[in-house]
């Protein structure tokens, strides 16, 4: 048996949401709302729909993921099944299948419908991929929902009210790496394209500026006065309101576009959505459909909360650094506000140089710097009885890796 099978049997329930929580996770297909969220209601729901479609014409990160992480999917398909649900559907498009889709069915022995045998039945268990006809609105949560599973959402309803979690592929992925590894999300996987001389398909660190995105994407020379920088695919992004220079790429940061002004007001729509699939011809553009290049940069800016607009449903993180402070890659900078929030870490090593209401700043800094500040590091971690995250100095170490604070002693 795997370790990753037999770490996710060992963990109860509660745990799952717990550990992603703490881990950071935000959802990673364009949303970015606090992953465990949905898994707090893991013991309502019995079934997981892997949102695969990944409709806008120049993504290629979860069909890549499919094709080159299809162990670590397939194992950790394997330990939610024995853990936590019924049945596992993988919901395609049929024309990905035979360039992207078949190493993924062979690993999980997985059953096979075809478009038109869809929904898949009620009686169903075990992994299925479910093929779809190639539609944009194929890859929208509640229209999967009602093509795969025959659920009708109205109103308010989640799909965990009708017994069903739904992640992408980018985000299943993390939830295997936090529960199995424990590692925090502190990486994201990114498309640039649009006016930029190349289309990029790069792996950054969480918080990179988007000039250096735009940079790698041959982009040296500040945008236009007629251009805009977008956040999200030519169906479905936002336009980003301020400069590259202070935008750092977020948790739910797919691609970053450039784009004519005049194009964009032309084609915005309700919630200031902008669709441009129509002006440009996407697809017959030369794309990167692999990661081929991981940025380095020398400063990040982590937002406090991945998604502006769930402000008032979403708390911001809570830092728990201060400027001057010396970090680790993946050490934890903010906890969990009270209500939906998660964990927030450093995606690189380097100095915090600023702490906002909404964001922490980090500057990089090179081994001797870094060798010369771990003799004043201070660690923190969790009490083992109520669960704060405390700086070690004011905790007491009941074994080698177990530790209490002075409340709890």
């Amino acid at each position: 048996m795997s370790v990753t099978r037999e770490r996710l049997r060992q963990l109860e329930l509660p745990e799952f949401a717990v550990t992603l929580r703490n881990a950071g996770l935000a959802g990673a297909g364009g949303a970015g709302f606090p992953t465990y969220a949905k898994w707090e209601r893991l013991d309502e729901v019995d079934s997981l729909l892997v949102n695969h479609q990944e409709s806008e014409p120049n993504y290629y990160i979860d069909k890549w993921l499919g094709r080159d992480r299809t162990e670590d999917l397939a194992t950790l398909f394997e330990g939610l099944l024995d853990r936590a649900f019924d049945r596992i559907v993988i919901a395609a498009k049929e024309t990905d299948r035979q360039a992207w889709l078949k190493p993924l069915e062979t690993a999980t022995d997985a059953t096979v419908y075809e478009p038109d045998e869809l929904p898949v039945d009620d009686d169903e268990t075990g992994i299925v991929v479910a093929y779809t006809d190639d539609r944009y609105e194929y890859g929208m949560e509640s229209v999967l929902m009602r093509l795969v599973a025959d659920v009708v959402m109205g109103g308010d309803d989640l799909p965990m009210d009708h017994g069903w979690i739904v992640q992408n592929t980018e985000t299943l992925l993390n939830v295997s790496r936090a529960l199995a590894d424990g590692e925090p999300m502190t990486r994201k996987f990114v498309h640039v394209d649009g006016r930029v001389p190349r289309h990029r398909f790069l792996e950054v660190p969480i918080g990179t500026p988007a000039t250096d995105l735009l940079e790698a994407a041959g982009r040296t020379d500040d945008l236009d006065e007629n251009e805009v920088l977008l956040d999200g695919g030519p169906g479905w992004s936002f336009e980003i309101d301020r400069s590259p220079e202070q935008f750092g790429v977020r948790k739910r940061t797919n691609c970053l576009l450039v784009m004519e002004e005049s194009v964009v007001e032309e084609n915005k729509l309700g919630g200031d959505r902008v669709n441009v699939l129509a002006p440009a011809a996407w697809k017959e553009s030369v794309h990167e459909t692999e990661p081929t290049e991981t940025l380095e940069p020398d400063r990040v800016t982590v937002p406090l909360i991945t998604n502006p607009a769930f402000e008032g449903v979403v708390t911001p993180s809570e830092p728990i650094v201060r400027p001057g402070d010396e970090l680790e890659a993946g050490e934890m900078i903010a906890r969990p506000g009270d209500g939906i929030s998660v964990a927030q870490h450093a995606p690189i090593d380097g100095t915090v140089t600023g702490v906002e209401d909404r964001s922490i700043t980090i500057d990089g800094h090179d081994e001797p710097a870094r060798e010369a500040a771990d003799a004043y590091r201070i660690y923190w971690t969790w009490c083992a009885e109520c669960g704060r995250y405390l700086p070690e100095p004011k905790l007491e170490a009941t074994d080698s890796s177990t530790f209490v604070c002075s409340r709890c002693r």
